[in-house]
C-alpha cells in the first residue's frame, strides 16, 4: 500500500476511559487507524476488540514515552495526529496542597505532554504535514478556588499551545486546543478524591465542602462524545480553528470570564460555592 493510500495514525493519550476512549472509538468511525495510549492497558481491551492497537503509555516516564513512540513508528512510519488527552484534576486549598503533588499535577497535565509532542514532531515535520491536538479546559481559560493548581496547568497548556502553533506552522503542523467543560469522565471523581486527601482539618472547609459537592455531583455533565467530535472535526479539517470549547457550559462560562471584571467574576463564583 503506497503511503498516499494508507489510513491516517492518530496516537491517543488516556484512552483508558471517559474522553479519550471516546475520541478513539469516533476516530475509528472517521476511518483513523488509531493507537490508544494509557498506563491502564487492560482498560483498553474494549476498544482494541474495536479496532484499535493498544500501547502502554506512563506520561511522566521518559522510557515509557519514547518506546511508545518508536514502537508506532516502526509500526506505521507515521503518525498524522497526536492528541494529548492523558490527564487528571487535582483540587485543594493552595495552602493545603502538598508541592509534591502540584509538581505531579504539572508532569502529568504538561511535561507529559509537551514532551511526548517533542517526539512526535521531526516525523511531522519531515511529513510536512500533522495535528496535534491538546485537551485543555475551560479551566484553561477561567479560575475557580480550590481548583489553582489544577487551573495553572491548564492555563499552561493553552499558552504552550499558541507558542507551538506558531512554531510549527511553517511545517504544515496544526496544533489546535479542545477545551471540554462539563463531561461524565472518571476526573470529577478523581478530582474530588484528591480534594478529600488534601483537605483533613483545612482552615478551608467553608469554601472546600461546597466544591467537593460540585465534582461529586455532575448532574447536567455531557457526554465525552461531544469532545470526541469536536476533535474529529479538528483532524479531519485542512484548516482547523485554534480551539473548540464544547460543550455549551464552556463556551458561557469562558464567555463569562471575558466579558466580566474580576471583581465581578469573584462574586460569580463565590455564589457557586455557597
Amino acid at each position: 500500500m503506497s503511503n498516499a493510500t494508507q489510513k491516517k495514525v492518530a496516537l491517543v493519550t488516556g484512552a483508558s476511559a471517559g474522553i479519550g476512549k471516546s475520541i478513539a472509538r469516533q476516530l475509528l468511525k472517521d476511518g483513523w487507524l488509531v493507537y490508544g495510549a494509557a498506563r491502564r492497558v487492560e482498560k483498553m481491551e474494549d476498544i482494541k476488540g474495536e479496532g484499535a492497537k493498544i500501547l502502554s503509555l506512563d506520561v511522566t516516564g521518559e522510557e515509557s514515552m519514547q518506546a511508545a513512540i518508536q514502537t508506532l513508528l516502526a509500526a506505521e512510519g507515521r503518525i498524522d495526529a497526536l492528541i494529548n488527552n492523558a490527564g487528571y484534576g487535582s483540587y485543594g486549598a493552595l495552602e493545603d496542597v502538598p508541592i509534591e503533588e502540584a509538581r505531579r499535577q504539572f508532569e502529568v497535565n504538561v511535561f507529559g505532554l509537551v514532551r511526548l509532542t517533542q517526539l512526535v514532531l521531526p516525523t511531522m515535520r519531515g511529513a510536512r504535514s500533522g495535528t496535534i491536538v491538546n485537551i485543555s479546559s475551560m479551566g484553561g481559560r477561567i479560575w475557580s478556588p480550590i481548583g489553582g493548581w489544577y487551573h495553572a496547568t491548564k492555563h499552561a497548556v493553552e499558552v504552550l499551545s499558541d507558542a507551538l502553533r506558531v512554531e510549527t506552522k511553517p511545517f504544515g503542523i496544526h496544533v489546535v486546543v479542545v477545551q471540554p467543560g462539563a463531561i461524565k469522565s472518571e476526573w470529577s471523581g478523581v478530582a474530588a478524591q484528591t480534594l478529600i486527601e488534601s483537605s483533613k482539618d483545612s482552615a478551608y472547609q467553608s469554601t472546600i465542602e461546597p466544591m467537593a459537592r460540585v465534582l461529586n455531583h455532575y448532574p447536567s455533565a455531557s457526554s465525552p462524545e461531544v469532545i470526541a467530535k469536536a476533535v474529529s472535526t479538528a483532524v479531519n479539517s485542512r484548516n482547523p480553528r485554534r480551539r473548540y470549547a464544547a460543550p455549551m457550559d464552556a463556551k458561557l462560562l469562558i464567555f463569562l470570564h471575558w466579558l466580566l471584571p474580576d471583581w465581578a467574576w469573584d462574586r460569580l463564583i463565590g455564589g457557586f460555592l455557597k
